[in-house]
This record gives structure tokens, sequence and C-alpha cells, in this order.
């Protein structure tokens, strides 16, 4: 009897194990059927393919470093092999305007054009959303002082306003409620969100709410004191950029006045631009003018760069 058992459970446990193995080759298969269909379909369809390929770039450093500038921009909707292409199109095209037009020696003008233009949309994104998330900081301040006088805890203050805010401001506060969430700690949730958004407003905010779960005291009343600054703030930096709108204009001409007595110069009299590349005098007469050029304009958007 009790070997009539054993052989039967071994026979059980046999036909288990190969309904088993059954089941695991089917879903091995079902798999690579699955990835020969998506593999074919990327062969087919530009879109798939572009997609490959942009996932191939983000893993190299430079597509890792435009993909991290993009996502601090707010443009991670984009595709960083798209962004350098387009800046590559651009560079080339620029350059090849140049050669043509002034003289061969103009052409790594665009080669210049690539990096500088790439790295000038990236920062602009950024400043762009620095500046956007600053606007929305007296708000931001009410709302946490509204949630916190409710009895709300700071992180839970922190999760009402990624709801109620509009973006950019909705966007980071829900990446720090979404840490908080998966164990982080407020200070280092805190800290990403500065370096995300590098400015004196945020610094005295993070520092502010910190500095309450630490050590206590009235937050409501100093949030509040917070939301009244920094509208006065706002309303200050939106008067100096209204002032200063005029001389950040004249930095920006300072570079197409440059080239535009070139191209004068080369409509006078063609072949001017050419002879003065391939001459010393010409070469020295080229590269002091452009540094003087390049000075001022630099010098200008110094003197009229606000500091974060």
């Amino acid at each position: 009897m009790i070997l009539a058992l054993v052989l039967a459970g071994s026979v059980l446990l046999c036909a288990f194990l190969v309904a088993g193995l059954v089941e695991l080759a089917t879903v091995a298969q079902r798999r690579r059927d699955l990835v020969r269909a998506l593999e074919s379909e990327d062969d087919t369809t530009f879109a798939h393919r572009l997609t490959r390929w942009d996932r191939s770039f983000r893993r190299t450093r430079p597509g890792h470093w435009v993909e991290r500038q993009l996502v601090l921009a707010g443009e991670e909707h984009r595709r960083p092999l798209v962004v350098v292409a387009v800046a590559v199109a651009g560079g080339l095209a620029l350059g090849w305007v140049l050669a043509v037009t002034l003289a061969p020696a103009f052409g790594a003008v665009g080669l210049v054009a690539i990096v500088i233009g790439t790295r000038w949309y990236l920062d602009r994104g950024r400043e762009r959303r620095r500046e956007q998330f600053v606007a929305q900081m007296p708000e931001l301040a009410r709302v946490l002082s509204n949630a916190t006088s409710a009895g709300l805890s700071i992180t839970g203050a922190i999760g009402v306003a990624a709801s109620e805010l509009a973006a950019p401001a909705g966007a980071e506060l829900a990446r720090v409620s979404s840490r908080l969430r998966f164990g982080a700690g407020l200070e280092d949730a805190m800290k990403e969100l500065e370096e995300r958004l590098p400015s004196r407003e945020v610094a005295v905010l993070v520092s502010t709410l910190l500095v309450s779960a630490r050590s206590g005291g009235s937050l409501v009343t100093a949030l509040r004191d917070i939301a009244d600054t920094l509208e006065e703030r706002k309303e200050v930096r939106r008067e100096i950029r209204t002032t200063l709108a005029e001389s950040t204009s004249t930095g920006y001409l300072v570079i197409l006045l440059g080239f535009g007595l070139l191209f004068l110069l080369n409509t006078i009299q063609p072949g001017t631009v050419q002879a003065m590349t391939t001459h010393w005098v010409g070469q020295l007469a080229l590269l002091v003018s452009g540094s003087m050029f390049a000075g001022g304009f630099l010098l200008i958007r110094r003197m009229t760069r606000l500091e974060p």
C-alpha cells in the first residue's frame, strides 16, 4: 500500500515537472516571438527606428548629459538625439553659408555654433524653468501655509501643493512627494529640488522647511512672511528685467553687427574677406576685431546678468 502511494506520488510529481517545463518553454517561446516582432517592427517603421537610436544614444556619456539637461529644463518629452541632430544640422548649415558667402575659414564657425547653440538652448530652458518656478513661489508658500495651518504635516502639505499648483511648481513638488513616498528623507528630497532649481528664493524656502521639520516653530507665520517677501522680490526683478531689456538686446546686436560688417565689406568688394583670411595682416585684423566684439558681448552679458 505504501509502495503504491510512493509510486503514485512520484508519477504525480513527474507530471507536474513535465507540465512546468512545457509551460516554461511556452513562455520563453512567446517572449522570443514578441522580441522578434518588436525588432521587425523597428526595422520597418522610422519612428521605432528613431526610438531605438535614441535609446542607444542615451546610454552614451554625451547622450546622458543631454537627457539630464532636458529634464532640468522641463523638456523631458524631447528626444536627446533629435535635439543634437537639429543642432548639428543647424551648425553645418550656418558653416556652409559663411564658407560660401565670406570665406572657407569661416566654416569653422558652424562647428563652434553646434556646441554653443546646444548649450545655449539647454541653459535657456533651465533658466526659463527656474524663473517660472520662482514666479510661482509666493503662491507655493501660501498653499504650504494654508495646508500646514489646517493640521497637515510638511510632507502632506507638499503633496497638496503638488496637486494644486500648475507646472513647473506642481511637477517639481510631485517629484519631491514621490521621493518621500519611496522612503527618501525630507532633507534629501528638498536638497535635490534646490539642485535642480538653484536660486536664493528656493534656498530660503528649503531652509525654512528643513529648520521647521527639525526643531519646530511657527511654520505658518514663516511661510506667510516668505510669501509676502517673495511677492515683493518678484516685482523688483520684473522691473529690473524691464530696465535691462535694451542693454541685453544690445549684447546680441554686437555680434550681429560684426558679421554684418563682414557681409557688407564682401558685398562692396567681393573676395575681400577671403583675401583677409589668407594674409597675416588680415588675419591679425580679424583676430583683434573678433576679440573686441566677443569681449564687448561678454561684458554686456556680465553687466546685465541677474544672479539667481
